[in-house]
């Protein structure tokens, strides 16, 4: 899932998700509503294949359903967050014990918005799997929820700081911008002073974080540095094939119906392992 630029700090403030009173993840209320549609083309088959091992322990009835509302959650997720939510509790509703299910939920809850739900699934994901790539997604998700104390918190815990690569960094800016919601920019800078931040090498979140880091030395009145950091933004990115250098896509239509931008199959958790988090 590759997520929304935008840090909560900066996110206009927008309504919370209605939580549905019949709870979509029990199947036995009468009252709950229908699982979302499943695209006629889905399979479930199109999910990779460490995916499709961690679902090898359910049933055959229940691996399908739940793989195909994965793959469901997965296209949806940039396209209509919400459904793309909705999708995943229903995977949930018959493989909620997989760890693999539980961060589905919490990423799609994240791209929704529902903060709180977003950091419970997660939590419960690092517990069940010991994996910590998805701190700098709890860190934001209580920015979200208003905590920068407890997100600052998160990011010092031992586990943080093992940590590397694109998990780290995003982590980083992460944290960055909980010092800035504090009004301490002096250690929000010290924050995205990682390995990562190298003017030589570029990586898929190189121009973020270099924006970031130019927009702290701003705030700290070194406008100078700032400016040698807000040149390399368009070098990595022409480099990268990203921002304003990232091909077009282009599609065939008949030329009496309009043009429909189709979604894109694809997993919940990006090819780096480490999802965006919401910043500018």
């Amino acid at each position: 899932m590759t997520p929304r630029d935008r840090s909560t700090h900066d996110r206009p403030n927008r309504e919370r998700p209605a939580r549905n009173p019949a709870d979509l993840r029990r199947a036995n209320r009468e009252k709950r509503e229908r699982s979302p549609e499943i695209d006629e083309d889905v399979t479930g088959r199109e999910l990779d294949k460490d995916a499709a091992r961690q679902l090898g322990t359910l049933n055959d009835t229940n691996r399908t359903w739940v793989a195909k509302h994965l793959v469901m959650a997965g296209r949806l997720i940039d396209i209509d967050p919400q459904l793309a939510f909705e999708h995943a509790l229903a995977a949930s509703r018959r493989g909620g014990r997989l760890a693999l299910v539980r961060e589905a939920v919490g990423l799609a809850a994240y791209a929704a918005g529902d903060y709180a739900e977003a950091l419970r699934e997660l939590r419960t994901y690092r517990r069940i799997s010991g994996d910590q790539t998805h701190l700098a997604v709890m860190a934001d998700c209580l920015r979200g929820l208003g905590k920068p104390e407890k997100a600052l918190e998160l990011a010092a815990e031992p586990e943080a700081q093992q940590i590397s690569g694109s998990a780290r960094a995003e982590l980083a800016m992460v944290t960055a911008g909980a010092h800035q919601d504090l009004g301490d920019h002096a250690s929000a800078l010290a924050a995205l002073e990682i390995p990562e931040l190298n003017l030589q090498r570029a990586y898929s979140f190189s121009p973020r974080l270099y924006s970031m880091y130019a927009e702290c030395l701003i705030q700290l009145g070194r406008e100078s540095e700032a400016q040698r950091w807000q040149a390399q933004i368009p070098v990595a990115e022409k480099a990268l094939g990203t921002g304003s250098y990232a091909e077009p896509e282009i599609m065939d239509f008949d030329d009496d119906e309009e043009p429909v931008a189709l979604p894109k199959v694809k997993d919940l958790v990006d090819d780096s392992g480490a999802h965006q988090t919401r910043r500018d």
